[in-house]
């Protein structure tokens, strides 16, 4: 029905997360329509992708220099870190303007498939420091956010860290990124020692 290389950008789009054939089909036709200069500026934030951005040295955000905009900040509270599953947690823990501290990305959570490539032993890496007083822990409300909740407080406990986790009022089975402001407004506000 489409010429071969209006499919194949249909196919590559249909791909991506939460978008169907149907958004595929209207997002390519709306590029198509778009003027060559914008295209082309949208084809070239793309090719850079890869190339200009990179994870944070420190805390494995996403960052465009060795670190990232909340690690490079003088007026962070170094001495408060949370521990994150994404970096999209971080977007949605800022819009609540309640946290002062840095991150921590593990880049997932703890499965039966994909323990490996969590950022686990860097976190205890930091923690040796001596510099950090208080971890929250804020991973997803589900089966394995809890477990990763759990693995990490047992291992920080005998540093003599004070560790919390996000308060309850995040929806079980949710994931932070998706919670409105209010909610995590709220469970920052109410977390608790572990």
């Amino acid at each position: 029905m489409f010429p071969r290389s209006f499919q194949k950008l249909i196919d590559h789009f249909s791909s991506l997360p939460s978008i169907g054939p149907k958004l595929a089909e209207r997002l390519v036709l709306y590029l198509w329509k778009q003027d060559k200069e914008k295209l082309e500026d949208f084809g070239e934030r793309l090719k850079s992708l890869k190339n200009n951005i990179k994870f944070c040295k420190n805390c494995f955000n996403i960052a465009e220099n060795d670190l990232c905009s909340i690690c490079s900040d003088k007026k962070r509270d170094r001495s408060l870190v949370c521990v994150v599953e994404e970096p999209l947690d971080i977007i949605a823990l800022e819009k609540t303007k309640k946290f002062n501290g840095l991150y921590h990305v593990l880049g997932g959570s703890i499965t039966a498939q994909n323990n490996k490539d969590l950022k686990i032993s860097e976190l205890k890496n930091r923690l040796k420091s001596g510099n950090i007083k208080e971890i929250i822990i804020a991973t997803n409300p589900t089966t394995e956010g809890e477990a990763t909740a759990l693995y990490l407080a047992r291992f920080i406990k005998p540093l003599n860290i004070k560790t919390t986790r996000l308060a309850r009022g995040l929806p079980t089975g949710g994931d932070i990124e998706y919670a409105d402001v209010a909610t995590l407004t709220g469970a920052i506000d109410g977390r608790k020692e572990m």
